[in-house]
């Protein structure tokens, strides 16, 4: 990409210059954090051996927990399911809910920025949810509705078998590393997704940048330790 387009898309995402700085500080992160507590699945994986057609159609029927009771439809993920790239957020909001798509709304459209400041088109990626249906108020989804949804999530990231999984905000990165640590203190390191040896790089999530831009270029940099990732594994 040419480095006049480069400074097109940095600077919609508010960064004036995309040059690499100093890592921050662990310390340094956005807010106190509760923990997210673990929870088992009750039900049976159901999602094993599934292909595509067979995933996509059980999450649409999906009844495992209540969140189905309020959704006009499930989410299940979009974009490239044999990408290097898997980029992995939260839950489902309300523009995502009507559409059956992930991030379609403010934030999906600056996560779009995000990708195409490190060369990435939308659709060459695929991106998905830890829970799949949209919690009521867009709150945070709780443990057993993340337990519910994570045998697809499981199935989806066997399926694609990315180079790097890119967790996007608190939630994504409690429920794929299984920890309750800070963002601030996960970012600039590279973790393992469960034992599959698929690395995993987290960042803030769109939805922050949104209402802190400052952080923006700290999320620049969490690019560039994922695009650098997948350069060491090609």
């Amino acid at each position: 990409m040419a480095q006049q387009n480069h400074d097109q898309y940095l600077e919609a995402m508010g960064i004036q210059t995309w040059r690499l700085r100093q890592s921050p500080s662990q310390s340094d992160d956005i807010r106190a954090e509760a923990p997210v507590a673990e929870a088992p699945i009750t039900e049976a994986d159901t999602s094993a051996g599934l292909d595509w057609p067979e995933l996509v159609a059980s999450i649409k029927g999906c009844t495992q927990c209540e969140l189905h009771q309020q959704r006009a439809q499930a989410v299940p993920g979009v974009g490239n399911q044999q990408s290097d790239w898997m980029v992995i957020g939260e839950a489902p909001g309300a523009d995502e809910d009507q559409q059956g798509e992930p991030f379609v709304g403010r934030a999906g459209k600056l996560l779009d920025q995000m990708l195409l400041a490190i060369g990435l088109k939308r659709e060459t990626v695929y991106i998905t949810n830890i829970v799949k249906c949209r919690p009521p108020g867009n709150r945070d989804p709780r443990p057993e509705e993340a337990a519910a949804c994570e045998q697809y999530l499981k199935r989806q990231i066997e399926l694609v078998r990315p180079k790097i999984i890119l967790a996007v905000g608190r939630i994504s990165a409690h429920n794929l590393l299984k920890t309750d640590q800070k963002v601030g203190a996960m970012r600039g390191k590279r973790f393992e997704y469960a034992d599959t040896g698929i690395p995993v790089v987290v960042t803030y999530h769109p939805a922050y940048l949104l209402r802190s831009p400052a952080e923006k270029r700290k999320a620049w940099q969490d690019l560039l330790l994922a695009r650098s990732v997948v350069a060491e594994n090609s």
